[in-house]
């Protein structure tokens, strides 16, 4: 068994320790796992890192780092069990988010991020979109397998029929997207019933799970936040850039703090959606669409929730009047109360942060 500080917390990020070599992937890894471990110079941190990463992490005096040339998750899966205490950073992707999280209950760790249900629940789009029915407003949505006969076909033919018969003066888009995924993912968006031809199989394998959504046109916003397991507080407004060309989700990077009319609505609708989901914690990031319809019934629409780190995590840190990562330790180790801590927020300046080639830029503007 390793010999590890009682005191010290477990930190990694998933590509950045399973040694994922793409680079797009990498600089939005690396720059949220070196802005927490700033955040943390004040604790003894143990950071388990590719071996690739030695020189860099030599600058940390206060980092006991464990260089892997394994799967982050085989490794937790045989030395989780000597640490106490763990914070880290995981996206979707093959469910690592809830697998991580699950092997570090099962230990007994203390972990200051989501609980395992609570990524499950946020993972899967039509689970959370089923536990937010009727409690935050969110696009029309249903969830469809791609069988290897076509049924599919037959039965989003019925569905558009049937969501366009309901608002028949308007056009109606759709959009398809995996079940459980993150940024660059897959996605089709169908702009009338001709566009429903069996190309989506090329897209989705046969045996897929996905949703379809009614296309809300209008301006991608996130809101981050703090949450404690049962409050939640905005930390920021975020526009998102994202581009939905071809068959590709891309997401490219955004702008804090978001200047809108519809702040205070999209905060305290994401707040909702937060404290309505069990074992939410730490840094928590809420996808949303203001409507450019004024027609449209509701402004802001849920999309998803991420029950994790996200990129506007890196662009906060270098305007916020908080340390985000210790405020993190404080508020599930119960040394500062969240509603003390939501009146201290404050941002200062004004962050972009976009992809540039295979680099994350981060600039004042």
């Amino acid at each position: 068994m390793m010999s590890i500080n009682d005191d010290s917390i477990l930190l990694f990020e998933y590509f950045t320790a399973s040694g994922e070599k793409d680079k797009c992937i990498i600089s939005e890894a690396e720059a949220l796992i070196f802005s927490l471990l700033d955040d943390l110079k004040d604790y003894n941190v143990t950071v388990v890192l590719n071996e690739s990463y030695k020189e860099i992490i030599e600058d940390y005096d206060n980092v006991t780092p464990i260089f892997i040339n394994e799967d982050i998750i085989s490794w937790l899966e045989k030395n989780a069990a000597s640490f106490k205490k763990a914070i880290f950073i995981a996206a979707e992707n093959n469910n690592s988010l809830y697998n991580i999280t699950k092997i570090l209950e099962e230990n007994n760790v203390k972990i200051y991020n989501s609980s395992s249900e609570a990524c499950y629940n946020s993972s899967d789009k039509f689970v959370s979109y089923e536990l937010l029915y009727n409690i935050v407003p969110q696009p029309r949505t249903f969830k469809l397998k791609i069988d290897k006969v076509g049924y599919w076909k037959r039965a989003l033919e019925n569905l558009y029929k049937k969501w366009h018969a309901e608002k028949p003066l308007d056009d109606l888009k759709l959009i398809i997207k995996p079940l459980v995924g993150v940024d660059c993912e897959n996605i089709k968006i169908i702009n009338g019933i001709d566009d429903l031809d069996y190309s989506l199989e090329k897209i989705f394998l046969p045996g897929s799970r996905v949703i379809v959504q009614e296309f809300i046109e209008g301006t991608d916003i996130s809101v981050s936040l703090l949450c404690d397991g049962s409050t939640a507080i905005p930390i920021s407004l975020n526009k998102q850039i994202i581009d939905l060309t071809g068959d590709k989700g891309t997401y490219l990077g955004g702008q804090i703090p978001f200047e809108s009319k519809f702040k205070d609505l999209a905060f305290k609708t994401a707040i909702k959606a937060v404290e309505s989901i069990d074992g939410l914690k730490g840094f928590v990031g809420v996808d949303l669409v203001i409507s450019n319809d004024e027609k449209d019934i509701e402004d802001v629409y849920v999309l998803e929730i991420n029950s994790r780190f996200t990129t506007p995590y890196a662009g906060l840190k270098k305007i916020a009047n908080i340390n985000i990562g210790s405020s993190i330790i404080d508020l599930i180790d119960k040394n500062v109360d969240i509603k003390d801590l939501n009146e201290k927020i404050d941002l200062n300046g004004k962050i972009e942060f976009k992809k540039s080639g295979d680099n994350l830029v981060i600039r004042s503007i």
